[in-house]
């Protein structure tokens, strides 16, 4: 792959990074109102929620950021091999 793929590649990447965090926080948001039984999950500087409670809620935001960005990465490397015909990487 050339220098000019690969910017190409990168800026992409950047992009759907972006939109991945967007849908990330959209997810966990409703799969938050689900498992927490409110409408938002606490915040770690809230002085009145306990560690228990932020805890639980900081895993699982992580879990779901995680898997969300595992599949764009994913999903944009095969999408840019199915157009270039080069695995990026």
């Amino acid at each position: 792959m050339g220098k000019l793929g690969k910017l190409f590649y990168k800026m992409l990447s950047l992009l759907f990074g972006v939109l991945g965090g967007i849908v990330a926080g959209a997810v966990f948001k409703q799969v938050w109102k689900v498992v927490g039984r409110e409408e938002d999950a606490p915040q770690a500087t809230d002085e009145e929620r306990t560690w228990r409670e932020v805890l639980p809620a900081a895993a699982l935001q992580g879990a779901i950021f995680a898997m969300v960005k595992a599949v764009v990465n994913r999903g944009g490397a095969a999408g840019f091999r199915r157009v270039t015909g080069t695995w990026p990487g």
